[in-house]
């Protein structure tokens, strides 16, 4: 979410004709055919964080050195964290990989060979790793976030990689190499991250849309390629009605912003076969600010969402070691008293 912050979604996406054939949504685990849809069985609602160096969305210079950066990304308490969302009783958590500053949260060799940089800007530590060891004994799902576009704060990721951003162009030779990119996390990370969040898909037409590859399918395959089961949105902006966009995504991207939109029956009908979920912010705005809501309306939409058998994450800022804020836990254990009255 706001990955450049202000700009609209473009109008008139075109979407692919969705078909409900089991295929499209199933991956092969041992030798048994299982729809992905299965990985949602039992998901109510989940928690999200932009752990970045900056405020989500800021596209503009150098935010911290890559020292400053790995001290932050050392001090992340993932144990601290963990017993925290089993406190409040979320089901997953959701974290940004890295946004638009080039700092990432795990190593990558492919991403490094590819932009040149060094020190690295990707972490020494791999927080996504160790986030889900920690998560996983609590049985809560990892899932990540990433852009679908190169760090645009970073002129040399940019250059490199051969990033063109807001133009609408196929940029096929980009493409392959964020495909290479996203591919090595996905192998490093395996089966331990159950869930992909992807930002900024917002020239589904010019960028994905085509028979050939690179498109939307093989950039799924990408995200898949450690993890077969890992279910996947395109988020192409703030727009309501949130729908799927292509047949190898699983669930809505659903990003919402100041307000709470209700699905009504076109979503519903349109849905065909994914998963409808919903993903807003409970602070002033994405990471930042303290709670805006009431905790009884925070409780009404979850809960009318989830009696559209739908899913919704919250995101909240964390503290500097990972842990929920004091205002926000106290909301969230509200939340979920109130989901079981």
């Amino acid at each position: 979410p706001a990955l450049d912050a202000g700009r609209p979604a473009p109008a008139g996406h075109g979407l692919f004709q969705l078909k409900p054939a089991r295929r499209e949504g199933a991956a092969n685990k041992g030798g048994i055919t299982m729809d992905r849809q299965e990985m949602f069985q039992g998901k109510r609602w989940g928690l999200f964080n932009h752990f970045l160096c900056v405020p989500a969305g800021d596209g503009t210079g150098e935010p911290c050195s890559p020292e400053e950066w790995n001290a932050r990304v050392d001090a992340f308490d993932v144990e601290l964290l963990a017993a925290q969302l089993l406190e409040v009783g979320a089901d997953y958590f959701c974290i940004t990989i890295g946004q638009n500053s080039g700092h990432y949260c795990s190593p990558n060799p492919v991403y490094d060979q590819l932009v040149g940089i060094s020190p690295s800007k990707c972490s020494r530590r791999d927080l996504i790793a160790d986030l889900a060891a920690a998560l996983e004994p609590q049985g809560i799902d990892l899932w990540v976030y990433l852009p679908s576009g190169a760090p645009c704060a970073d002129a040399q990721a940019v250059e490199r990689l051969e990033w063109v951003d807001g133009q609408g162009q196929r940029l096929a030779s980009f493409q392959r190499k964020w495909e290479a990119v996203i591919r090595e996390w996905s192998l490093r990370w395996g089966e331990r991250v159950k869930g992909w969040w992807i930002d900024g898909c917002y020239y589904p037409d010019a960028m994905y849309n085509f028979p050939d590859e690179p498109n939307f399918k093989s950039f799924a395959a990408a995200i898949r390629a450690g993890n077969p089961q890992a279910v996947v949105a395109f988020n192409r902006g703030l727009e309501e009605p949130f729908l799927p966009q292509c047949p190898w995504e699983d669930y809505t991207a659903g990003e919402v912003g100041d307000w709470l939109p209700i699905p009504g029956q076109k979503v519903r009908e349109q849905l065909q076969g994914k998963k409808l979920h919903v993903l807003s912010y409970l602070g002033q705005t994405w990471g930042q600010g303290q709670p805006r809501f009431p905790d009884e309306l925070v409780a009404g939409y979850t809960k009318l969402i989830l009696a559209q058998d739908g899913i919704l994450t919250w995101d909240i800022p964390l503290e500097h070691n990972g842990a929920i804020p004091q205002a926000y836990r106290r909301q969230l254990q509200a939340l979920g008293r109130m989901l079981e009255e």
